[in-house]
């Protein structure tokens, strides 16, 4: 009501263009007249397909077709696969990725594709798929999640946009990540879609093009930082556990590196909190490592450990290679870091610089004359492994390549960093420089190369998070500790077979993904149980079985 007028007062005969009756009012209503949104209780035609829990897309029989009012809606060719398959069977990869992030149907579909995606998401922009949270919001951030039409989240994924992957900051576009992860642990971890909820933290963006940008969704001012940024947060962190319990899990994903490592260390102790760029990653890299020993033999203490990177990823990777060296050795953990060097964009990281570092490189500063290039590093540390997280693209070069193949038989060497474009070397780079020698697997898919006669698969840095939430939530355990990271990872390395180990891989391939991610879980699992970490009591006695029928199946239903 507005000034005493209401649609209700509408002549119910009125019609509008063509004689179709304005049932509701919305047609002849004026600006000042209120309009109800009605909608209906039971989705059918138009409004079912545009129900991403009921829409079934091309898989709706001709039954359902009748019985759902969908006949001439959707075209007349059936089909009866999996959910997401009729999407990526005829579109390209980035059509594809809208096509996640406007339905949301548990699909997956990640780097290097949704990277472009995050690029264009104001032009793409249809449906919401998450929650906004921005200083618009501050005060109000409970109600906001009560907002969400789902209640029982297990899943949340969150990201302020500064950090997407080698993209830099993309504000609030950055939101293609949560979706995109989220439709992982779906695919991979067996989580039902409506247990998954994105997020995205909108302080802002430094970056001028977005802020420039007609078609930009976000906040349009610079990023807040300091108190404010941290107030905002803490309200956001008190809000979700408020809401939803001491039992969902926090990942946050593609924040920067001096916001990364405090929010981690700050919630880590009072939420069940999982950082994948630091922690994620950090442990598939080291299943990888741990399974490319049976190709290079020794233990992991018998290498040295080189690393282009010290970032979130960097360190992190680093921290947890140390971490199982010294659970396997019994050595300090101080002198098991004695064999990891890192070198950032200064150069390698030695004691003299130790004062000018930030915190989280503080521990690998070692004592070692000063060093500006990665190509004098090799030459100078000698590694057997050489691990590129830098986000810049071709660091690896044929020097460096090559010198690593000098003075290795099979030199391993893994360039993580995304999207395709910043890899620091190719599949075929790789093989070819190190004449069909290395060891070689990368953070975005390469296609197999042919060397000499000779056809390489390069492995590609599998996603694993969605595994080791499995295994979080399977015992209901409340709090993530680095043994259980170190579990996952040996988990994941004792499913790679010897044919795999023939074709060069150090990772399981994604054939049977759901088994592998039982098995993962099952181990992640049992460690919480040993820490004392897991309150689902008792214990199951198949951890296995357990974890598989705790999976979301995202098979079609029949409708009647």
């Amino acid at each position: 009501m507005r000034d005493e007028a209401s649609v209700l007062d509408l002549d119910p005969k009125s019609t509008v263009a063509g004689g179709v009756r304005d049932v509701y009012g919305e047609d002849t209503a004026t600006e000042d007249q209120f309009v109800t949104p009605w909608t209906l209780s039971v989705a059918a035609g138009y409004s079912l397909l545009r129900d991403p829990h009921h829409n079934k897309g091309l898989a709706f029989n001709d039954k359902e077709r009748d019985a759902h009012y969908l006949r001439g809606l959707l075209p007349c060719s059936g089909f009866s696969g999996a959910p997401g398959e009729e999407t990526d069977a005829h579109y390209s990869p980035v059509s594809t990725s809208i096509a996640k992030v406007h339905g949301h149907d548990g699909s997956s579909v990640y780097t290097p594709t949704v990277g472009e995606a995050c690029q264009k998401y104001g032009r793409i922009f249809g449906r919401p798929q998450g929650l906004y949270i921005s200083f618009k919001e501050k005060g109000r951030i409970l109600e906001v999640l009560r907002n969400w039409p789902e209640k029982n989240i297990q899943v949340i994924v969150v990201t302020d946009g500064e950090r997407i992957l080698g993209l830099g900051d993309l504000g609030c576009q950055g939101m293609g990540i949560p979706v995109g992860k989220l439709s992982l642990y779906t695919a991979l971890g067996g989580v039902r879609p409506s247990a998954c909820l994105p997020v995205t933290i909108d302080v802002g963006t430094n970056n001028e093009k977005l802020l420039n940008d007609e078609f930009y969704i976000g906040l349009r001012q610079r990023r807040a930082t300091g108190q404010e940024y941290s107030e905002l947060l803490h309200e956001f962190m008190s809000a979700v556990k408020q809401n939803y319990g001491e039992r969902v899990l926090i990942q946050f994903e593609d924040f920067a590196n001096h916001n990364a490592f405090d929010l981690l260390a700050k919630y880590g102790t009072t939420h069940l909190v999982f950082n994948d760029d630091i922690q994620g990653t950090a442990s598939v890299v080291l299943a990888g490592l741990v399974a490319a020993l049976n190709l290079v033999g020794g233990t992991l203490a018998d290498h040295r450990f080189l690393f282009l990177g010290a970032g979130e990823a960097g360190t992190g990777i680093a921290e947890l290679i140390a971490l199982e060296m010294s659970k396997q050795t019994n050595m300090p953990v101080e002198e098991t870091r004695k064999k990891i060097w890192l070198v950032d964009s200064k150069g390698l990281i030695v004691s003299s610089r130790k004062e000018s570092l930030q915190h989280f490189k503080k521990p690998w500063a070692h004592e070692h004359e000063p060093i500006k290039t990665l190509l004098d590093a090799v030459n100078d540390i000698k590694p057997t492994v050489l691990i590129g997280t830098s986000g810049v693209g071709r660091t690896f070069t044929k020097e460096v390549v090559e010198a690593m193949a000098s003075f290795n038989e099979r030199p391993i060497i893994l360039a993580l960093s995304n999207p395709t474009s910043q890899s620091e070397c190719t599949a075929e780079e790789a093989y070819t420089w190190s004449e069909g020698r290395a060891i070689f697997a990368s953070g975005s898919p390469f296609a197999p190369v042919e060397y000499e006669g000779k056809v390489y698969v390069p492995g590609k840095q599998c996603i694993h998070f969605p595994r080791i939430w499995s295994g979080f939530d399977n015992v209901c355990t409340i709090r993530v500790h680095d043994d259980m990271l170190l579990a996952a990872s040996e988990a994941l390395a004792a499913q790679v077979t010897q044919e795999n180990f023939d074709k060069g891989l150090i990772y399981p391939p994604f054939a049977n993904i759901r088994n592998i991610s039982a098995q993962i879980a099952a181990n992640v699992a049992t460690k919480a149980y040993e820490l004392g970490l897991a309150t689902r009591l008792p214990q199951p006695k198949d951890l296995v079985k357990y974890a598989e029928s705790c999976m979301y199946s995202p098979a079609y239903r029949s409708y009647r």
